[in-house]
């Protein structure tokens, strides 16, 4: 086979030992590294003095991180290679041989490279990661504020909206200080505009659902609820002012452009952004993005018949993220992705379909970073455009077949 790099070094990694295999010509020199930080600098400068061409490792965990960034402040080139790739063969595994393998198929251009955004990116996507999960954190909080509200016989959930908005909180204070919540309470706290005076609840169902019994050892779990979720919110607001200071003024304006696609919010729009950048150029078309986010089927023939072919794995913050996106925008009446949702849903299942909406999204999403178009709905009246004599017939049978005599006109279009 042709050889590609003359001079080339594969890397096995494991989180306190890195087996390096350098490989020049024919020959293999075999070394062995700790994961600190000094002994990676002692490899960057032994590649550094072999004239290495490129250094190949596999993505383990979050083990190949520091090399990754070590080697790029040193200026050599590294590539990471997803290693369900380049398996070698079964009996034949150590951790030597590993690393020989590597820098064999590295060496005949057998291997490649996987998609590893900018420095600032990366840390922009540690932030928006971040987040997400002091997010999800709070959920489950409020999922366990909710839990020990029912224990107590208080029905708040009922009578509110949302149990962490301002009237749940100014209700729960008063509650959990021991307060008995009655219509004297009731009409003090509306003079005081501490709560809304449209609630779900009536009056008196409003009193009735929040006179439960609850323990002094159930406040004080709750106290500390209440607190935890506080110190979250907290915690949340800096980490969207540290974002927004951290990213550059061509992420922002790609962030306000996608935020126009219906289900798309900021804080889903960042996610995104710090994962695929603003720059389109890396992905030669939407089909490359969807295979790389998992969010498109897979390949399943045999005999020329197509099987039925699930969605590859991919980037688990995208595509959880264009996913939940996907909930929200089948909500948006007369919109395209509403009735994608529909079409789909009633012969695939709402899972199936989820998954196709937030497909869509990340095409238009595409498009719109990479032609610097805006975005525009196709409607919901989009498939009713195609085979209308088709869907008339049907729906004809299905009218006959139901005892009905039917005839049908077109309507002429009116200017």
């Amino acid at each position: 086979m042709e050889k590609v790099y003359d001079i080339c070094c594969g890397v096995d990694v494991h989180k306190k030992l890195i087996v390096a295999c350098l490989r020049s010509g024919r020959k293999n020199e075999i070394r062995q590294f700790g994961a600190t930080t000094r002994e990676l600098l002692e490899m960057a400068a032994w590649l550094d003095e072999a004239k290495c061409e490129m250094t190949a490792m596999e993505s383990t965990a979050s083990y190949w991180k520091p090399i990754y960034n070590v080697l790029e402040t040193w200026g050599l080139p590294v590539m990471v290679v997803n290693a369900h790739h380049m398996k070698a063969v079964p009996g034949r595994k150590t951790d030597v041989q590993d690393a020989e393998w590597i820098a064999d198929l590295l060496q005949h251009g057998l291997l490649k490279a996987s998609y590893i955004p900018s420095k600032d990116q990366r840390e922009l996507r540690e932030l928006v990661q971040y987040r997400k999960s002091l997010i999800e954190d709070r959920g489950r909080e409020l999922n366990r504020l909710q839990k020990m509200l029912e224990g107590g016989n208080i029905k708040l959930s009922g009578t509110v909206t949302k149990i962490n908005g301002k009237s749940a909180r100014n209700i729960l204070d008063f509650i959990v200080g021991g307060g008995f919540f009655d219509e004297a309470k009731y009409d003090e706290m509306l003079a005081n505009k501490e709560i809304a005076n449209n609630l779900k609840a009536s009056r008196e169902q409003i009193i009735d659902d929040l006179n439960g019994v609850l323990s002094p050892i159930q406040r004080r779990v709750m106290k500390e609820l209440l607190s935890h979720l506080d110190e979250l919110d907290e915690h949340i607001r800096n980490l969207d002012d540290d974002i927004d200071r951290f990213m550059k003024q061509k992420d922002k304006e790609a962030v306000k452009a996608i935020e126009e696609i219906p289900g798309l919010g900021k804080n889903s729009a960042q996610a995104v952004i710090s994962v695929i950048g603003s720059d389109m150029s890396r992905f030669p078309s939407d089909r490359h993005i969807s295979k790389w986010a998992g969010l498109c089927p897979g390949n399943n023939e045999s005999a020329s018949k197509r099987k039925s072919g699930k969605t590859t794995k991919g980037n688990k913050l995208l595509r959880t993220t264009l996913i939940n996106c996907a909930h929200s925008a089948v909500k948006v009446k007369k919109s395209y992705f509403a009735a994608q949702f529909a079409r789909i849903s009633t012969h695939r299942g709402k899972k199936r379909a989820y998954v196709a909406v937030a497909h869509s999204m990340l095409i238009a999403i595409y498009y719109v970073l990479n032609d610097g178009i805006a975005f525009k709905d196709l409607g919901a009246d989009y498939y009713n455009q195609f085979n209308k004599e088709r869907k008339a017939n049907g729906l004809l049978k299905k009218l006959k077949a139901l005892g009905y005599d039917v005839t049908i006109a077109a309507v002429p279009d009116i200017a």
